[in-house]
C-alpha cells in the first residue's frame, strides 16, 4: 500500500492474498503497521544487499526514524558494532535504547566523520547506512576502503553534490534498494513476531487528523512511527 495500490488512509481496501500475513495472537495492529515497511526495508537493505557480518562496524545516519530504528537493532542482532549520528540528545537516546555502542550528535559535532574515524581507530566502518543522501559526501569519509554504502531513501532532498573521489579512490560501492521480496518480509516479520526486534511507536492519530500526523513527520518529531487508528 502506498506504492502500488492506494489506500493506506482508507478504512477498507483490496490487495492480493499473497500480500497479507496473518498475525499471532495477541500482537497489536499499530505495532504490525509500525514494523512492516521499515523492517522489510532495513533488512533488505542491511542484510540481502548488503551482507553485513557479525564484528562488522556499521555508521547509521539518523537516529529515529523508522528504517534507523529498525536498522539499528538488525545491525545489533547481526553482531555489528553500531555507530549513530543524530540531531539531539532525545533522539540518541532513543538510538542508545535499541542498542546502539556510540552516539555523536551532529548539533555538536559538524564533521562527525572525523569522530567516526577516531571511534573506528582511524579505521573507517565497514557499511554506512545514510538515508539521507545530503551527508553523502561524509559519509563517504567515514566509510573505510573497500566499505560499502546503503541507501533506501533521500529524507535531505533528491539532488545533492558528491565528490566522486571517494567512490573511486576508497573503492567504495554505493548499494540501493527499496522494500523487499516477499522472503525477507516474512523472515523479518518472524523476527519480529518473536520480539527479537520491536518496532518503536511515536504516537498514534485518529483518521480525521491525518494531516496533523504529516506534519508531525514533516517537522521531524517523530521518535518512531506515527500511525492511524481507523475506525
Amino acid at each position: 500500500l502506498g506504492e502500488t495500490r492506494a489506500g493506506t488512509y482508507a478504512q477498507y481496501v483490496v490487495v492480493p492474498e499473497a500480500n497479507l500475513m496473518a498475525l499471532p495472537d495477541g500482537f497489536g495492529y499499530h505495532e504490525a503497521a509500525a514494523a512492516a515497511l521499515v523492517f522489510q526495508t532495513a533488512w533488505h537493505s542491511l542484510i540481502t544487499r548488503g551482507g553485513l557480518k557479525a564484528g562488522e562496524w556499521v555508521l547509521i545516519v539518523g537516529a529515529s526514524g523508522g528504517v534507523n530504528t529498525a536498522s539499528i537493532q538488525i545491525a545489533k542482532l547481526a553482531g555489528a558494532r553500531v555507530i549513530v549520528v543524530g540531531s539531539s540528545a532525545e533522539k540518541l537516546a532513543l538510538a542508545e535504547a535499541l542498542g546502539a555502542d556510540f552516539l555523536i550528535d551532529r548539533s555538536q559535532t559538524e564533521n562527525w566523520a572525523k569522530e567516526v574515524y577516531r571511534l573506528t581507530g582511524k579505521r573507517g566502518v565497514d557499511v554506512v547506512v545514510d538515508n539521507v543522501g545530503t551527508t553523502f559526501p561524509l559519509s563517504f569519509k567515514a566509510a573505510r576502503k573497500g566499505g560499502r554504502v546503503l541507501t533506501v531513501g533521500n529524507t535531505g532532498g533528491p539532488k545533492f553534490q558528491i565528490d566522486n573521489r571517494y567512490i573511486f579512490g576508497k573503492h567504495l560501492s554505493v548499494i540501493g534498494s527499496t522494500m523487499s521480496p516477499q522472503k525477507d518480509f516474512r523472515d523479518v516479520m518472524r523476527l519480529v513476531f518473536q520480539g527479537r526486534l520491536k518496532p518503536v511507536l511515536d504516537k498514534t492519530f485518529p483518521l480525521e487528523e491525518a494531516r496533523a500526523a504529516q506534519e508531525r513527520l514533516a517537522r521531524g518529531e517523530q521518535l518512531g512511527k506515527i500511525t492511524l487508528a481507523i475506525p
